[in-house]
């Protein structure tokens, strides 16, 4: 049974930085993360390709985030950096089962998520 654990979250200052990590259990193909801010629904934060070569994210994050991934070690980070407090939210990675081209920003797409890590920015 494929297992994915977020670590990483924790209290940071606008503009500070933090670095989420997803260990992965088992075989799981592209990688996305979410996230879920208290009273708002699930959206889409980044996604990478299985090999790490295609990336997505969402408008919000460019520039300021950066997904990437480690398969000899079965894990994937998210990088933050120039944290807003409008990032506060519960991040979850989230993992596809089936090996397919292309990524997606769309969650029903993925096969198997974490438990999530909560990120809080202070003003």
């Amino acid at each position: 049974q494929v297992q994915l654990v977020e670590s990483g979250g924790g209290l940071v200052q606008t503009g500070g930085s933090l670095r989420l990590s997803c260990a992965v259990s088992g075989r799981t193909y592209a990688m996305g993360w979410f996230r879920q801010a208290p009273g708002k629904e699930r959206e889409f934060v980044a996604a990478i390709s299985y090999g790490g070569y295609g990336t997505r994210y969402t408008d919000s994050a460019k520039g300021r985030f950066t997904i990437s991934r480690d398969n000899a070690k079965n894990t994937v980070y998210l990088q933050m950096d120039s944290l807003k407090p409008e990032d506060t939210a519960v991040y979850y990675c989230a993992g596809r089962a089936r090996s397919t081209s292309g990524i997606s920003d769309v969650g029903s797409w993925y096969s198997y998520w974490g438990q999530g890590t909560q990120v809080t920015v202070t003003s």
